[in-house]
């Protein structure tokens, strides 16, 4: 272990009252392993090595790999469109011409139910519609399937969470499974991820942190800002040592071939000059030589924050849960600059 750099988190942890957990492993050795604040504050449980925390939208790559094993088993493409995977679904506005890789890469066009151009509230969404009955995917069609295209297909790269549960339903269509049955036999099964799930809210399992929303007048849970259960949008929960294993095992190839592998790391789309995106993840490119420097996941929620890292050429991971709102991207770039030359 890295003593300085432990000590050093662990004063930084304390001063900004960060809650959660940090896993960071260099060269299959241990660098850094920390966790900090409560996972249930009223009964003064404490966050452990293995407490489940939300991950949000890190959990989208979840859903990625999950398509490229049906690409690789050639149950699907990804220039197949949604009218032949999806056809039972009423989409009356969305081109029907739309791919897999276009849902992948957010280039689809079509309208999200949370459109932070629109909305700057997540919790806004459930005004109209209330969390506790979004416990399936179909729960989520009716906030997005009879809206407008927000822009022509493969047009243009913006970042869509509707998108991602229309995958989710390609593999539940494909696979006869339901979505979160589909990634615990085939992901986190294969993996390793022994304690990691898509839990619902109302009914966590043991050694599952509560996300924690800090207000000017005290904090609240966020049992009523998220769906009652996540979906192939986000919200699965895991540990850091299970996501340091789906890291691992992802780059390793024990989760596709080789040739899928390599695909879902490809930059398939600029989001700017030195960030691109590829199947589930982010990646940020070395300006000088054009390379990928590092892959990038992350995910935020009310009462939820997740960061993680891959630095590939040096073999170096960094995976940060939150059960707060803020503090994984702010941790997590103290680490870096301790641990590379960037």
């Amino acid at each position: 272990m890295n003593t300085t750099l432990q000590d050093r988190i662990q004063r930084w942890m304390e001063q900004h009252h960060f809650s959660g957990s940090i896993y960071v492993k260099s060269n299959d050795t241990d660098v850094l392993k920390l966790r900090h604040g409560y996972a249930n504050r009223s009964d003064l449980i404490l966050n452990q090595w293995n407490t489940r925390y939300g991950i949000a939208s890190g959990s989208k790559l979840f859903t990625a790999i999950a398509i490229c094993q049906l690409v690789d088993i050639e149950k699907i493409q990804f220039n197949t469109t949604i009218n032949e995977c999806l056809g039972s679904y009423s989409f009356p506005h969305f081109d029907s011409g739309i791919t897999v890789h276009q849902l992948l890469t957010h280039t689809s066009g079509i309208p999200d139910y949370f459109d932070e151009d629109l909305m700057e509230d997540f919790e806004e969404l459930w005004i109209k519609r209330p969390m506790y009955h979004i416990r399936h995917l179909e729960d989520f069609l009716p906030m997005f399937q009879n809206e407008q295209m927000k822009h022509s297909a493969d047009s243009k790269f913006h970042y869509n969470n509707a998108g991602y549960i229309m995958l989710g339903l390609i593999v539940e269509k494909v696979s006869q499974m339901a979505f979160q049955e589909y990634v615990a036999e085939h992901i986190f099964a294969k993996a390793g991820m022994n304690d990691s799930g898509y839990f619902e809210m109302d009914a966590l399992p043991d050694r599952t942190a509560l996300g924690y929303i800090d207000t000017d007048q005290g904090y609240r849970t966020n049992i009523y800002s998220l769906p009652a259960r996540g979906g192939s949008d986000g919200g699965a929960y895991v540990t850091v040592d299970d996501m340091m294993k789906l890291c691992e095992r992802l780059l390793g190839g024990s989760l596709l071939s080789t040739k899928l592998t390599e695909l879902i790391l490809t930059p398939h789309v600029e989001v700017s000059e030195s960030t691109a995106y590829g199947y589930g993840l982010w990646m940020t490119k070395n300006q000088d030589m054009g390379e990928i420097e590092k892959y990038v996941l992350m995910g935020y929620d009310p009462g939820v924050n997740f960061r993680a890292l891959i630095y590939p050429d040096q073999s170096l991971y960094a995976v940060v849960c939150s059960n707060q709102s803020d503090g994984a991207y702010e941790i997590i770039s103290e680490i870096e600059k301790e641990l590379t030359s960037k």
